[in-house]
């Protein structure tokens, strides 16, 4: 970084909020250099070529009440908490040498060497510590200018990155960029000497800043900008699942009305083909029921809608609505 770094928070733990701040900042302010940190709280942000469905867990997101996102870079999947603290430098692209991942993760490895940790580099674009991944990293480029972001784990809760992100791969046949899962570490359990959130995010803010740190803020019309943005794209099920690369489905449930197995071609997030299979005692065809779905957004809400045109029970026996629903959407079989 240059000696003068403008330094931004989005003072908010919105997700989609904080992706379209961000955005903007790249877009539109086309000259200096920029430092964000900023929090998402429960969250899962997937890279922009993944398969959302493919990366999360949808019965423990649905039960969790977890936020899913898209963003605008590579890579994969990652989940974020309050625990968790991301980074964004924002500055001119440069030429083509000044687009190695290194010359942003180096500030960050020797800002943690600071405190004491073995702090690495490591692979395409993790940050690891004892050989723990603490940080992923992804960049985009536009108009000459380049965003490069990171997580970093401090004190997240690792039951809920497990579970959020655990998905059988079986499930799934999709030409997707699929997340590698890594054994994962927070910094504060590496820390010699204990330090909360807040004051690891002050170090870091100075660390990455350093003396030519210029606090900032956009203006009121940058604001209403970054809303509309948000608005527009990000709190979009068209952009977090509907983007999603053309993926096939399968899964298989048992009710106490029979087995139920379902496979689903989703192409630009709406159900191209799909057909049921089971032992369930039906007395119709089921043809009308999957034609009518062809076409159908993959969404829980409007397959519902579909499905509330039809006497369930005459299609699939004992087999109820809801039921149904989970088997499409509910990808991994838990609490079975």
């Amino acid at each position: 970084m240059s000696e003068q770094v403008t330094y931004l928070e989005t003072g908010s733990l919105d997700p989609h909020y904080n992706l379209a701040f961000e955005e903007y900042v790249l877009c539109n302010r086309r000259e200096g250099e920029y430092l964000l940190l900023w929090q998402n709280d429960n969250t899962i942000v997937i890279g922009q070529n993944q398969n959302a469905e493919a990366e999360i867990n949808r019965a423990f997101v649905e039960e969790h009440h977890i936020n899913v996102v898209r963003r605008t870079t590579g890579g994969g999947a990652v989940y974020h908490d309050l625990g968790n603290l991301n980074y964004s430098f924002i500055t001119d692209a440069g030429d083509s040498d000044q687009l190695a991942m290194e010359r942003f993760t180096r500030p960050v490895v020797e800002a943690l060497k600071a405190l004491g940790l073995q702090a690495e580099a490591s692979g395409r674009n993790d940050i690891l510590v004892e050989g723990r991944k603490v940080s992923g990293t992804a960049q985009r480029i536009v108009k000459g200018r380049i965003l490069h972001h990171g997580t970093l784990l401090f004190d997240a809760n690792p039951s809920m990155v497990a579970g959020a992100l655990r998905v059988d791969p079986e499930k799934f046949r999709s030409k997707s960029t699929k997340s590698v899962r890594s054994r994962i570490g927070n910094i504060r359990d590496f820390l010699q000497q204990d330090m909360n959130l807040p004051a690891f995010w002050t170090f870091l803010k100075e660390q990455l800043a350093g003396s030519g740190m210029v606090t900032g803020a956009l203006m009121p019309q940058e604001l209403e900008a970054v809303e509309a943005l948000k608005h527009k794209k990000y709190d979009q099920w068209d952009w977090n699942f509907g983007r999603s690369p053309q993926y096939d489905m399968t899964n298989k449930r048992y009710w106490d009305g029979g087995c139920l197995e379902v496979r689903i071609c989703v192409a630009d997030g709406s159900i191209q083909d799909i057909v049921f299979y089971g032992d369930f005692l039906a007395v119709r065809p089921l043809d009308e029921v999957e034609a009518a779905l062809r076409g159908c957004r993959f969404r829980r809400e409007d397959v519902a809608w579909v499905l509330d045109r039809f006497p369930i029970t005459a299609y699939f026996g004992g087999i109820r609505k809801e039921e149904i629903l989970d088997t499409m959407f509910y990808i991994t079989e838990a609490n079975q």
